[in-house]
């Protein structure tokens, strides 16, 4: 019989080539807490308890999953983002914790607002951002768009396990001729350059939306430049909230200022770089 502690030594073991310790010990414990419905005080109590062949198994097949560098978040089929539980998959990019900074950036700045808000994500893979403003913003009328069935149909079902009210719509953001009329755009578009792709993890590359992640090298800005020209059109004028490229970041916000926009600030993420934007 194979026991907790011999199991994450193996565990161990078998993935210390492909990823750091810290991410092994981590994705050891969502395991354990998972498959064997173990909370994390009990990796500590529990570590000469013999597991099931059902549980040996699980724990297996989800090692394998690992090594060929699938995320862990598809493994486990959901990820957290904000408190809140999200399923996840392939069809969708599994939400980072600079977005979390971004839905934080917008709920600071409208804790003060009396009135009801409407707000427009546009690219909502998960609907991770909407259904996190959702659950803060009880007044908002909040709208979600992307150009995929598929991960319209997953927002869709994230929206309706946290008992959030989002209108969803199916369209292509750049053939877009006008928007909602809302008080806020916020948005994570594409913006990496396929010229990247070789600097970018496996897990990434091979698992992610490419669709989600990426543009063309000769126009890296072309979501930027589409979203800040469907702001300028609409007569309430939105405040505009996007992630953005740190590499490109002086660049988006140069965008911005010469289509038109007066007030354009740049925000740096947990980890110093430039990674927010704020157009109005």
């Amino acid at each position: 019989m194979t026991n907790l502690k011999q199991l994450k030594k193996e565990f161990t073991e078998d993935l210390q080539p492909t990823y750091e310790s810290s991410e092994i010990s981590t994705f050891f414990t969502w395991l354990t807490e998972d498959l064997l419905d173990l909370k994390t005080h009990d990796l500590l109590l529990k570590t000469e308890v013999d597991l099931s062949e059902d549980q040996l198994s699980k724990f297996k097949e989800a090692k394998e999953r690992l090594k060929k560098e699938e995320p862990i978040q598809h493994i486990l089929g959901y990820t957290e983002f904000f408190g809140l539980k999200l399923k996840v998959n392939s069809n969708v990019l599994i939400p980072r914790p600079e977005t979390e900074e971004l839905v934080q950036w917008i709920l600071d700045d409208c804790k003060s607002k009396d009135f009801q808000l409407s707000i427009i994500d546009l690219g909502t893979g998960s609907g991770c951002i909407p259904i996190a403003l959702a659950k803060h913003l009880l007044q908002a009328k909040i709208k979600a768009l992307d150009v995929s069935e598929k991960a319209l149909k997953l927002a869709v079902s994230n929206s309706e396990e946290n008992h959030t009210h989002i209108e969803f719509i199916h369209a292509d953001l750049l053939n877009l001729e006008t928007l909602p009329e809302v008080d806020i755009i916020v948005s994570n578009p594409p913006y990496v350059k396929s010229a990247e792709k070789s600097s970018i993890r496996k897990n990434v590359v091979d698992h992610e939306p490419h669709v989600a992640l990426f543009v063309e090298d000769d126009d890296p800005l072309i979501f930027y430049k589409k979203i800040a020209e469907l702001a300028l059109k609409s007569d309430k004028r939105p405040i505009v909230y996007t992630e953005v490229s740190q590499y490109l970041a002086k660049e988006t916000q140069d965008l911005f200022l010469n289509l038109g926009f007066k007030n354009v600030e740049l925000r740096k993420d947990f980890r110093g770089n430039d990674r927010m934007l704020k157009a109005y």
